[in-house]
């Protein structure tokens, strides 16, 4: 690297946009692995998730973050304080929409571009889902934003398809400054494990239960150990907000609880490439998404 060290470039890459319009699927693909937790449920994301794409010519440091809404309670005024902060550190700034929506964005994220804090940064707009309508509907698209020169270039791609990435890619590397990495390029995550386990853990749950369950559940690690066989033990609670949703979660003789623990299990299993024991309980946490001490108590604590 060191005979390209002049042409290196480098930066911080915020992700944003509505909720559930694939940014972590997003993440996802341009990594070429699962790093950020994807559902079909909208506000699956509570906290940026750093992934790092290492190339010979950069590394871009992609910041998921979660979706820009209005906030009804604590826990999403901290989501959105999460998004801004993303968005202030940024280098260049992804905003991503579904082509379905038109040529307009929400007021909510055409409100966030307008802060002072969100104002040096490079933005490119990122149309997502091409492959769910018919191409000629593409052009007259990216000609309405073109109109607004707000963006440096807009980028139709498929996330899910793995459609123009390798353009978004060079439009994204081509924006960053230069400069040297800032992070050892043989890591794709700032995040500790424990991080991505109670993740992997809050998507199983996404997955299985509707209504208000998985709103109302966070996962806090207790425990998370290496054994001396190479297996990891983990000891988790998952945390809701009344008694009964914590009868709903246990379930009958525990088997929705189990269901949860054998599926969440194999996908940290796959994450971290290892066996693992997973040990899950469950407590209620009285309101815990309008309760300061207990969104710092799990981490939902942005810090700029």
């Amino acid at each position: 690297m060191d005979n390209h060290a002049s042409s290196f470039r480098c930066g911080y890459v915020a992700i944003a946009g509505e909720p559930n319009v694939g940014k972590s699927t997003l993440l996802n693909a341009l990594l070429g692995q699962k790093l950020s937790i994807v559902t079909k449920k909208p506000q699956t994301t509570r906290q940026r998730v750093v992934g790092i794409l290492n190339r010979e010519d950069a590394q871009i440091i992609f910041l998921d973050t979660p979706g820009l809404l209005d906030p009804q309670y604590l826990l999403q005024e901290k989501m959105l304080t999460s998004a801004r902060l993303a968005l202030a550190d940024a280098d260049v700034i992804l905003i991503l929409s579904e082509v379905q929506k038109g040529g307009e964005l929400s007021p909510r994220v055409e409100e966030e571009l307008k802060r002072p804090s969100a104002a040096g940064a490079r933005r490119i707009l990122v149309l997502n889902k091409v492959d769910t309508i018919h191409r000629e509907e593409v052009l007259p698209l990216i000609e309405q934003f073109s109109k607004r020169k707000t963006f440096t270039d807009i980028v139709p791609v498929s996330a899910s398809k793995g459609e123009n990435l390798d353009r978004l890619l060079s439009v994204i590397v081509q924006a960053l400054p230069e400069h040297p990495p800032y992070y050892p390029q043989d890591i794709v995550s700032e995040a500790p494990e424990r991080f991505f386990a109670a993740e992997l853990i809050r998507e199983t749950i996404f997955e299985k239960f509707r209504e208000e369950i998985p709103y109302s559940t966070a996962v806090e690690i207790r425990e998370f150990k290496e054994r001396e066989t190479g297996a990891a033990y983990i000891l988790a609670d998952v945390i809701v907000e009344r008694k009964s949703q914590k009868g709903i979660l246990i379930g009958h003789r525990g088997e929705s609880l189990k269901a949860v623990g054998v599926g969440a299990r194999a996908k940290i299993e796959q994450f971290l490439g290892k066996p693992v024991f997973l040990e899950l309980f469950v407590k209620v946490g009285r309101e815990w998404r309008a309760s300061e001490q207990w969104l710092n108590q799990l981490g939902y604590n942005p810090k700029g």
